[in-house]
């Protein structure tokens, strides 16, 4: 049986001095944040704020300063994600970008495309994924929009869902078939391709709203209708679609974002406890925290894996199949220890951010991969299927 291995990161003394910076720039920017807007984690959207954090080089850190990044190593990176989710900031319209977009257009896209990195570094220009469909979920292998070749390009017609701030974002990177309709019978990896697509500019495109059950709007469903993409739009080599995915989702399963989702909670259950909290609380907190430290050491491995140019794609599964257990764990654990109506509107702050993060909890499980399919990678990882 094979096992998974997951190696101390080497020491970077400069991830730590930047440490500092990030917290002093943080309590400046976050201070008239409330905790119930903290706990949005990821998903809260400040344009302002994204202009920031790239005029501090904090987005694009281990790019090319040829494309507007920085050439700083990938474990200081993590130490800047490390502080900003913990600190609950508004880092949504420049995330997708920085974490997995600009990677994968460094790593394959033309000199043409390119030149949108800068702009992603600036904090200005956001990407969103399209990846899950109707009736498909995480099954990528499953997908049925179609980029059919025609004269100059492609034309596009499909639906994606749960496509996080595309209502926000001028770009899409599209996952889809290219290959032939019956092609997917014979190969379900094969015959994919991904495109970088202009959603301002392309006609038969229709972005419509999927609320949470909190009323917010991050998540929306994308229609392509008969939607023409240029030749340039290829992002790579026709048919790689899938090699370029499994490794671009090692960036997505792997950060902190994996089990700081429900931090703010965590904070506010501890003041909410005091200095002097019952065996009960005392035990759950200590829990809590062994099991968000030993998913930091893991996290932090992937890190160091990605920093050597490694593909830590089966690491990455299991950091976030563990985290999402550990994050949806934290409000059911909450709730038995303090007794407050969970209340989103509550002037009490815990009750605010238990509401918060009760609502949004079942879909952690679900983003970036469903745990049924994160296990089956697992599974294979281990030789067990």
């Amino acid at each position: 049986m094979n096992a998974f291995t997951f190696p101390p990161p080497p020491p970077c003394p400069e991830a730590e001095a930047l440490r500092l910076e990030v917290r002093d720039f943080l309590r400046t920017e976050l201070a008239g944040r409330k905790p119930v807007e903290k706990a949005e984690s990821w998903t809260g959207m400040d344009a302002a704020f994204s202009r920031k954090m790239g005029q501090r080089g904090w987005i694009g850190m281990t790019w090319p300063k040829e494309h507007g990044g920085h050439e700083r190593s990938s474990l200081e990176r993590y130490v800047v994600l490390e502080e900003v989710l913990a600190a609950g900031a508004p880092v949504a319209l420049h995330w997708i970008a920085d974490r997995q977009s600009g990677p994968l257009i460094l790593r394959v896209g033309t000199e043409e495309q390119k030149k949108l990195l800068p702009g992603i570094a600036a904090g200005e220009i956001y990407f969103c994924i399209g990846m899950s469909e109707p009736d498909v979920g995480s099954d990528l292998a499953s997908v049925r929009t179609r980029a059919a070749k025609v004269q100059g390009g492609y034309l596009v017609n499909g639906t994606k869902v749960w496509t996080s701030f595309a209502h926000k974002s001028q770009y899409m990177i599209l996952f889809c078939r290219t290959g032939a309709p019956g092609d997917a019978k014979a190969d379900r990896h094969g015959g994919v391709s991904q495109f970088i697509v202009d959603l301002h500019n392309t006609p038969g495109i229709t972005i419509r709203p999927i609320l949470a059950l909190t009323g917010e709007h991050h998540f929306n469903e994308v229609v392509f209708q008969d939607a023409f993409l240029p030749d340039t739009a290829l992002l790579g080599k026709e048919g790689d679609g899938w090699n370029q995915v499994t490794s671009e989702l090692a960036f997505e399963r792997s950060g902190p974002e994996r089990f700081l989702s429900s931090f703010q909670l965590l904070v506010e259950l501890v003041r909410a406890l005091g200095p002097d909290p019952s065996d009960a609380g005392a035990v759950a907190v200590g829990r809590l925290t062994a099991h968000i430290m030993t998913l930091r050491r893991l996290s932090r491995s992937v890190a160091g894996m990605l920093q050597k140019g490694l593909n830590p794609a089966l690491e990455a599964s299991l950091v976030k199949d563990l985290g999402a257990m550990i994050e949806q764990e934290i409000p059911e654990i909450a709730r038995t220890l303090i007794d407050a109506e969970p209340d989103e509107k509550s002037t009490q702050d815990f009750a605010a951010v238990l509401a918060h993060t009760m609502m949004h909890a079942p879909s952690f499980s679900l983003r970036g991969g469903a745990r049924e399919i994160l296990r089956g990678i697992i599974a294979r990882g281990l030789g067990l299927r």
